[in-house]
């Protein structure tokens, strides 16, 4: 059964880790891979990846992509979410610390930021408009 969009855009706003598809080019698949992410509903979704990874690059080319998550429990479901960049910008320290907070515990934060930050490189954050969107929850199953 689909989501409302209520129950879609809430569910996107839970801690999940996404699968980030991406076009990567004639004659290969799109790149998929995890990633963590922020999202309010009815905002843009964001994620930081580094400035000059191949996910940047081809997320440059495309100028879109989506991501996908989902649960086992209570029920099995999911949510994908696709559309165009509208903005790359610098990821900043602050920024950093938003994403990490969302996923990781509150003592493990500090640390984490300070190895990111001085140990990943130049890291850019995306900004992607959700354009279109498929979900369902398969109830009991």
């Amino acid at each position: 059964m689909a989501l409302t969009r209520e129950e879609r855009e809430q569910f996107l706003a839970e801690p999940h880790i996404a699968a980030l598809a991406v076009d990567a080019g004639a004659g290969r698949a799109p790149l998929t891979v995890p990633i963590w992410y922020q999202y309010e509903p009815g905002g843009d979704v964001w994620i930081m990846t580094g400035l000059e990874s191949r996910k940047n690059e081809l997320i440059k080319a495309a100028g879109r992509f989506s991501l996908m998550v989902d649960r086992l429990e209570p029920t099995i479901r999911y949510v994908s979410v696709e559309g165009p960049v509208v903005e790359t910008v610098p990821a900043t320290v602050e920024l950093l610390r938003e994403m990490s907070a969302r996923y990781l515990p509150a003592e493990k934060v500090d640390g984490y930021v300070d190895f990111a930050w001085n140990n990943h490189g130049e890291q850019v954050v995306v900004r992607m408009r959700p354009e279109r969107w498929v979900s369902s929850d398969l109830g009991q199953v």
